[in-house]
């Protein structure tokens, strides 16, 4: 349900960015609105008291954020608050800027590999994605993970590429473990 409400709420914002020519513009104030959000939860837990009526949550989203974003981010807000979304905020703001991002063919990548990758390394991987895939850049992520042992796991959206030394291993035991010894 909530990944529902994400891409209907951010699908529209990112049909209203398209239609008012303002993608970088609501990309930009999303991504600053998504940080205020998470550096504040009192603003999120004052957002969903069921004591605070809507008129008092829509004015300290006004007083928060009248200034600071464009009053189309402002009315959208707004709408999320009426529509009792706040919950679902982040969500919804993580959607928008993965949808935009994805319009800029900008793809994310987290790569897992067993040791710290050298600048060199990290160049090849991303050269690769970039030459096996539609994307036209990446913003990679790289993390440690010596339970991998050797090898790269390569997340892009919802797909992952796992060459980890671990999963060979694990997929080689079960093979293994199928043969029936007479």
């Amino acid at each position: 349900m909530a990944k529902l409400v994400s891409s209907t709420y951010g699908d529209a914002l990112f049909e209203l960015a398209l239609e008012e020519n303002k993608l970088d513009e609501f990309f930009d104030e999303i991504a600053m609105s998504r940080e205020i959000f998470l550096q504040n939860e009192e603003l999120l837990k004052l957002l969903n008291h069921p004591k605070i009526v809507k008129e008092e949550k829509l004015a300290v989203v006004e007083k928060v954020f009248r200034g600071q974003v464009s009053d189309e981010v402002l009315g959208f807000l707004h709408i999320i608050v009426t529509k009792d979304r706040y919950n679902d905020i982040t969500d919804i703001f993580d959607y928008f800027l993965r949808r935009v991002k994805r319009h800029k063919g900008i793809g994310e990548a987290m790569v897992t590999s067993a040791i710290p990758l050298s600048k060199e390394q990290k160049a090849a991987v991303e050269k690769k994605l970039l030459e096996t895939t539609k994307y036209t850049s990446f913003e990679m992520d790289y993390r440690i993970d010596p339970g991998i042992i050797g090898g790269l796991v390569i997340r892009i959206d919802d797909r992952v590429v796992d060459s980890s030394l671990k999963t060979q291993i694990d997929t080689l035991s079960r093979q293994l473990s199928k043969i029936q010894l007479s």
